[in-house]
């Protein structure tokens, strides 16, 4: 196993691979109670032991399509963290060709002012990613986030986006999707990105909003060229943390996971390869029977294969 690492306390992410809190929120409050999680490393796959205690733990980031299975235990949280967490909420609204098991618009923006009026300040819109296909042109974006972000009006000031990651593995799910339902994908040059974006913002600034770019910085106002009024993306961000619980601030180290990335430095405690969404732009899923599977094996056994190693 791998040693833990001794500085101490942690941003936890909670999860950039897996919706933990729409598919595992109850063997989440488990480890919690435990007081860690072991959790496979992505790159050599050995055990990795995380102390989830309180003391130990500086803030969390929680990234999710469907926080509601967690709500039952956000009392418990509460009061071990001290609501020291911020979320990352994605609603796209995509055809079901696309994102095949999400929960329904309604009742994910129903979810969402719930959470919001729990946590003011500390819940925040991603639309992403954009995907860009015979079914979703340009216009379908323009008029679904026109109506989404009019929707989530007062619920949240930040608006998270980017435009889809072309990995391998997606590529093979896109050219699969083609094949099967005759659903042709393309990506987006930076001038037409540029266009899309443009027309974005001033939807998300008539909602009160601000359009943050995630790991795409040539759309940002900062950069030459960029878009006034878009923003840098730093997703797991310890000045966002100073805003919501300066008590809580300290000096952390930039740890982007990909170009253009502005997160800093945290620990991630999910499994690649077990969401059962089914978003075939997934870039954490190499497809969604072998997520399927890893699911149906956390039901029988209520555990993750890390949760016997010790």
């Amino acid at each position: 196993m791998q040693k833990p690492n001794k500085t101490y306390p942690r941003i936890i992410s909670v999860s950039r691979r897996t919706d933990i809190p729409a598919y595992y929120a109850d063997w989440f409050l488990q480890q919690v109670e435990q007081g860690y999680v072991t959790y496979p490393n992505p790159i050599s796959f050995k055990p990795v032991r995380l102390s989830l205690r309180p003391a130990e733990v500086l803030f969390m980031v929680f990234w999710t399509r469907n926080p509601h299975p967690l709500e039952k235990h956000l009392d418990r949280l509460d009061e071990l963290y001290q609501r020291a967490y911020y979320f990352h909420f994605t609603i796209n609204g995509l055809p079901k060709k696309i994102e095949s098991h999400n929960p329904p618009v309604d009742f994910a923006i129903e979810t969402f002012f719930r959470l919001a009026a729990r946590y003011p300040r500390q819940v925040f819109w991603r639309y992403d990613p954009i995907v860009l296909s015979a079914l979703t042109p340009p216009d379908y974006h323009l008029e679904k986030f026109g109506q989404l972000a009019e929707r989530l009006r007062g619920a949240t000031t930040r608006c998270y986006f980017s435009f889809v990651s072309w990995y391998q593995k997606v590529q093979r799910n896109f050219a699969k999707a083609q094949s099967q339902s005759a659903i042709a994908f393309r990506d987006a040059g930076l001038s037409e990105r540029l266009a899309l974006v443009r027309q974005l913002t001033s939807m998300a600034a008539a909602n009160n909003m601000t359009l943050y770019s995630c790991c795409q910085d040539a759309l940002c106002e900062t950069s030459p060229g960029g878009i006034a009024g878009v923003a840098k993306s730093h997703c797991v961000d310890i000045e966002t943390i100073r805003e919501i619980a300066p008590d809580r601030y300290r000096q952390l180290r930039a740890a982007p996971t990909r170009e253009d990335c502005g997160c800093y430095e945290s620990r991630d405690i999910g499994y690649y390869d077990s969401c059962p969404h089914g978003c075939i732009y997934c870039y954490a899923n190499l497809n969604r029977d072998r997520a399927k599977t890893f699911y149906n094996g956390y039901l029988q056994n209520r555990r993750l294969p890390m949760d016997a190693v010790s």
